[in-house]
């Protein structure tokens, strides 16, 4: 199956086609079987068969197919499976998959004009301003993930606070801005700090509360006077949805009171816990507020369960976003009519000019399945985090570090010193391919960590996982 010598389409279609359909038979064939493909470290002997060299001949298109079934596939990082809890990383669903192959037979650019792709990720964000009680003049774009997503709301902040011309003029001379977050917030927020230009010594890391997780809304303002004070300009505040270590949730109800009363900037940063908003209370609860958000950051790569990647950035004011990024020089000039027209191009709202076809996938899932059962499985997700939780607890040999508030739970072995218990117990399942968990640091201890983004886990697997933990706990101390 070679391709042609004058393009790099097939010479022959009806070979090419059948073995893109067992190209495609192969995968659905992975994922139907998911449970019997956990993650597993790569030999030497892997690692050697992706091996490029000087790639100056091509081994044409049958060849490559079969080496993408043999070499790649199987080395997946395991987050398709039922019982992957490390970190925040979704699973991808059906629906995006028959997505990404349409998106990539269309290869659309999405940084603007006018055509087919534009109008669905309109169409995505409208959903999502309306999901998220946003008003409907409310701007968006679909990013990487909350990191970009997180440096477009603040430069826009920026904005706000300095003026447009800070685009020009840039920040030197100006008023030395401050921001704030709960300690332990997001290192987005701290790269995004330094990508804009006022440093990461201008983010103010506000104590939390021991019991809640959240920051402390007398101490927030506290530090506000006190910059207020000292002749800086306070202008940003982040409210964290699901904290990346534990999982906890500001109070995002009284921080948007605070930030109304003295003039600042509302972020979210709901990369993964936005979406609490879809499931069944209480666990809705705890994203109250969230509507009164200036911006708002989110991922659906994570608990919406969509293939990666894909984020987005909501931003209330639509003037202050696009004066912050809008710029059309000559080539770039908007057509009244054709294919260069269909203003506003997604281009005047972020960092990108040349964009994929991101929106297809969310679109896809959104009508496959719909926000009720999206919203069922984010609960189901909550309520194995519970049922951990109580596992945990159950355990002589474990101990609960952090209250479970919605689908992170983080344990640790009983006992001081712990700490490489901990994670040698993390690295024994991993490599047996038992469970995933990842660590963290708790109360300035290594704890392990499960994050259940997965749609495919079941009560059993949660049992099962659990019962490797304790067994590993026992192998490791002779028990």
């Amino acid at each position: 199956m070679a391709h042609s010598p004058d393009t790099l389409d097939p010479v022959d279609w009806s070979a090419f086609r059948q073995q893109m359909h067992a190209l495609v038979d192969a995968c659905l064939d992975q994922l139907q079987d998911v449970r019997a493909h956990p993650w597993r470290p790569l030999d030497e002997s892997a690692r050697e068969l992706v091996a490029l060299g000087d790639a100056q001949m091509g081994v044409g298109l049958a060849a490559t197919a079969n080496e993408l079934l043999t070499n790649i596939l199987p080395h997946h990082s395991g987050n398709t499976h039922p019982r992957f809890f490390g970190w925040v990383q979704g699973t991808g669903t059906m629906a995006g998959l028959m997505a990404e192959v349409v998106a990539a037979t269309m290869n659309s650019n999405c940084g603007g004009r006018e055509h087919g792709a534009i109008h669905v990720e309109r169409e995505v964000i409208r959903w999502c301003a309306a999901c998220f009680g946003l008003p409907a003049t409310t701007s968006g774009v679909l990013t990487t993930g909350t990191s970009q997503a997180t440096v477009i709301a603040l430069a826009t902040a920026r904005l706000q606070a300095l003026g447009g011309d800070s685009r020009r003029q840039g920040i030197h001379g100006g008023p030395r801005l401050t921001m704030y977050a709960a300690e332990g917030v997001h290192n987005a927020i701290v790269k995004a700090a330094e990508l804009i230009g006022i440093g990461s010594e201008a983010l103010r890391c506000i104590p939390v509360d021991p019991a809640s997780g959240s920051m402390d809304p007398e101490r927030l303002a506290e530090a506000v006077r006190r910059d207020r004070g000292a002749g800086l300009l306070p202008f940003c505040v982040v409210g964290t949805a699901g904290s990346v270590d534990r999982g906890s949730f500001d109070r995002l109800d009284l921080l948007a009171e605070l930030c109304a009363a003295e003039g600042l900037w509302f972020h979210v940063d709901g990369a993964f816990g936005a979406w609490a908003r879809l499931a069944e209370a209480p666990w809705s609860d705890l994203v109250r507020g969230i509507d009164r958000a200036d911006s708002l950051a989110l991922d659906f790569h994570k608990w919406m369960f969509v293939q990666y990647d894909c984020g987005l950035i909501l931003i209330r004011d639509e003037a202050k976003h696009r004066a912050a990024f809008a710029a059309r020089p000559a080539y770039l000039a908007v057509q009244g009519a054709g294919l260069g027209g269909g203003d506003p191009w997604y281009c005047d709202y972020g960092t990108d000019l040349s964009r994929s076809f991101r929106a297809l996938k969310v679109w896809a899932t959104l009508r496959a399945y719909g926000s009720e059962q999206l919203g069922a499985a984010i609960t189901r997700n909550c309520r194995l985090a519970a049922l951990m939780a109580q596992l945990v607890e159950a355990a002589p040999e474990l101990e609960l570090v952090a209250r479970v508030d919605a689908n992170v739970c983080c344990f640790s072995v009983v006992g001081e010193g712990v700490e490489v218990v901990n994670a040698g117990v993390v690295a024994r399942l991993q490599l047996s391919g038992c469970a995933v968990f990842s660590t963290t640091r708790i109360d300035g201890r290594t704890v392990m960590r499960a994050a259940i983004v997965n749609h495919r886990t079941s009560v059993e697997d949660v049992h099962f996982a659990i019962r490797g933990v304790v067994e590993a706990v026992r192998g490791s101390s002779g028990g």
